[in-house]
């Protein structure tokens, strides 16, 4: 019998914005094409290769520490935004985030990986991502960070893992394979990295490693997870192992920190709203996920909880609570834990129109809370005016 989505309106707001998301892209890329035409003629890729079966050593070199390597100091509150990489390649779009600081910004939440698989810039040491073309030239890393740091402003990095069609198309020895044939693919058509390969494992944190050298503060990884969309009983994993699912995150999570943490960046994860309240099967399981990271970010947006969760009729209308009860949950997941807190709030219409007061009640219940911040989404990159000098 088939398992219901445990959190179905996550899947479908995802959907709706993964389609906005592609026509704003063709938009980007017309405008940089007449705009940088010159400078993109003459990029030429960096020749390195990969064998796509390589192991830890033959993927990267052993990462070392830097001298006085330490970790950017954290603002006093994370008050961030989300901004895709479609979004920053626009002429004067990174200016026009920048300029948020004076609205109370602290912090720019910038994919480096994201759902469609493609990486924002290339890299020496992303190898894999330059054979298969995953890796692109929307920005320049470096000179991103640099900008950002003179701003006065913290930098976080998504990488979102497992979901990868583009891996998934261009490499399906390392995709979930499905069990009729081929690779295993969701309703919406898109591809899973198999997360007991450790192949990928390498691949997604050579491209995590390499933002950590051009100078972000910190990764966060998304799509930390299992697949929940579709017939997921028809997933096959080669290589899979005798241990529960939350096992195998955070062993993922564990390797990367081992690797990320000598260069002095913060590592994270992006996990569903409800992942402290119960088991979803998908192996996002905050204690255990905990150990290997420097911050939990639930996405605890109010429109994504079915009617009747902790009891309020209807989640959507009561944003305030619904955080509030959501976080509760991660809070006592994280007892004796060092691991901070931020919740990824709502900050878009879905359902109902959500203005100012909508957000201002979840900032109001992410404090009350006692998190370490809060970053506001919205895949079209627009925010609410005044929202975060709340």
């Amino acid at each position: 019998m088939l398992q219901p989505d445990p959190n179905e309106r996550f899947r479908q707001r995802r959907n709706q914005h993964r389609r906005r998301i592609a026509r704003r892209r063709l938009t980007a890329l017309a405008v940089l094409v007449v705009a940088f035409g010159a400078v993109t003629l003459g990029f030429r890729y960096l020749g390195e290769t990969d064998n796509g079966a390589a192991s830890r050593t033959q993927s990267a070199a052993p990462v070392q520490k830097a001298p006085n390597v330490e970790k950017r100091t954290l603002p006093a509150e994370i008050r961030g935004v989300h901004v895709t990489m479609a979004l920053l390649s626009l002429p004067g779009k990174l200016d026009e985030y920048l300029a948020m600081r004076n609205d109370g910004l602290t912090a720019l939440e910038l994919d480096v990986k994201d759902e469609n698989g493609e990486v924002g810039y290339q890299s020496a040491t992303a190898p894999l991502a330059r054979k298969i073309g995953s890796a692109r030239t929307y920005y320049r890393p470096r000179h991103v960070a640099d900008k950002v740091h003179q701003a006065g402003l913290y930098l976080i990095g998504r990488v979102v893992v497992f979901e990868d069609p583009y891996l998934a198309s261009k490499r399906p020895d390392m995709a979930i394979q499905h069990r009729g044939g081929g690779i295993y693919t969701t309703p919406a058509g898109l591809g899973w990295a198999n997360p007991y390969d450790k192949r990928v494992w390498d691949y997604d944190v050579d491209i995590a490693e390499s933002a950590a050298r051009a100078g972000f503060d910190e990764i966060m990884f998304d799509y930390v997870r299992f697949p929940s969309d579709g017939d997921v009983s028809s997933a096959v994993y080669p290589g899979k192992v005798h241990e529960r699912k939350g096992e195998t995150i955070a062993k993922f999570l564990a390797y990367a920190h081992e690797r990320l943490e000598p260069l002095g960046v913060r590592i994270s994860a992006a996990v569903f709203g409800l992942a402290a309240t119960r088991d979803l099967g998908i192996g996002q399981r905050p204690k255990l996920m905990a150990p290997s990271l420097d911050a939990i970010y639930p996405m605890v947006y109010p429109s994504h909880f079915g009617s009747g969760e902790y009891n309020i009729p209807s989640p959507d209308d009561a944003p305030g609570a619904t955080v509030t009860m959501a976080l509760r949950q991660f809070r006592r997941e994280l007892t004796g834990s060092q691991t901070r807190l931020v919740p990824w709030l709502q900050d878009f219409s879905l359902g109902r129109p959500y203005r100012l007061g909508d957000v201002e009640s979840q900032i109001d219940a992410a404090r009350k809370l006692r998190s370490s911040g809060y970053l506001l989404w919205n895949a079209n990159g627009v925010y609410t005016e005044n929202a975060l000098g709340y």
